[in-house]
């Protein structure tokens, strides 16, 4: 039979402060038939591409990923710094959340630490924690646990640090006092959808990664970009954050990060193209070693890289 504890969600968020978290919240159980359906047109749609994981049906229904869930714990970590890629067309760019250490590491590190202290608050104390490589709805969670909203371009803004966030969960086997879901605030706003060079927002929430320069950098394992991508890459060769620098909101909200971790590794700013598009295996595993762009393959680097040149006027023929 489980003890009565003494865990309190004012005390379960000092704790999580005290360990470095920037957000932190609580999310009741409710259904939500609404995010659950958003999410099946949007794999109806095919809209996942190659994602095939994202189908996991454990992902629009918590319980069935964790059975003794009684309360969703969402915590989120400001990564953001805050220096400008140079506008220059031989240097790559690479989205701000891989400049440095693996956010996976980071946090998963925090979120074990939060879990141990709670579960020796009481017995009988279970808790499952989840970075976003497993089956759960990060921004739904997040959303619903009051750290900030799901804005047009999918991405969770916050009112302390825009959307410049990384977001886990801690699933925990006993009631928890919920906060109240926080409501949108993107109101008429439409510059994310209008600044996507590759239209990869083609309705107000809904993300198309057929056509998101970030999932082709990273996810695409194609030998060659498609047509409609290549020549709109704008020289990212590492994720994409255009509809994040546009948002009105991270303009006002975003603030540099204190958590040592997250510095930019000097490798990650400003690679020239022609260096990564000759990248080899050794300079690879060198250069991004404890880091997340290591789901780059050295192919994929060069792949993107070229792809940036070709379609520069001003590059010189590569051999």
């Amino acid at each position: 039979m489980q003890q009565t504890t003494a865990l309190t969600s004012d005390r379960l968020k000092q704790a999580a402060y005290d360990l470095g978290f920037h957000l932190v919240g609580i999310a009741s159980l409710d259904h939500d038939d609404q995010a659950q359906a958003h999410l099946n047109q949007w794999l109806a749609r095919g809209y996942h591409a190659d994602m095939a994981w994202m189908a996991n049906p454990k992902r629009a229904d918590i319980r069935a990923y964790w059975p003794p869930v009684q309360a969703v714990i969402a915590l989120g970590l400001n990564y953001y710094n805050p220096q400008t890629p140079p506008d220059d067309p031989h240097i790559g760019k690479i989205a701000r959340y891989a400049w440095g250490r693996d956010y996976h590491r980071v946090l998963t590190r925090k979120l074990k630490a939060l879990s141990q202290w709670l579960e020796a608050q009481g017995e009988g104390i279970q808790t499952r924690y989840s970075v976003d490589t497993g089956p759960i709805q990060d921004k739904v969670w997040a959303q619903r646990a009051g750290l900030g909203w799901i804005a047009k371009n999918s991405n969770l803004i916050t009112r302390e640090y825009g959307s410049w966030v990384f977001l886990g969960e801690i699933l925990i086997n006993i009631p928890l006092e919920p906060d109240r879901p926080h409501t949108s605030h993107c109101g008429t706003c439409t510059r994310c959808l209008e600044a996507c060079p590759t239209g990869a927002i083609p309705t107000p929430f809904v993300v198309d990664a057929n056509r998101c320069i970030a999932y082709h950098t990273i996810e695409n394992r194609g030998e060659k970009l498609p047509e409609a991508i290549a020549p709109h890459l704008q020289n990212w060769v590492a994720g994409c954050d255009i509809c994040q620098e546009v948002c009105p909101w991270n303009q006002r909200f975003a603030q540099p990060t204190d958590i040592p971790d997250f510095q930019p590794n000097p490798d990650h700013l400003n690679p020239p193209l022609t260096t990564l598009a000759h990248l080899t295996p050794e300079d690879w595993d060198h250069r991004f070693r404890g880091s997340a762009l290591r789901r780059i393959k050295p192919e994929m680097w060069q792949r993107n890289a070229r792809a940036n040149l070709d379609n520069n006027p001003s590059s010189p023929p590569l051999p």
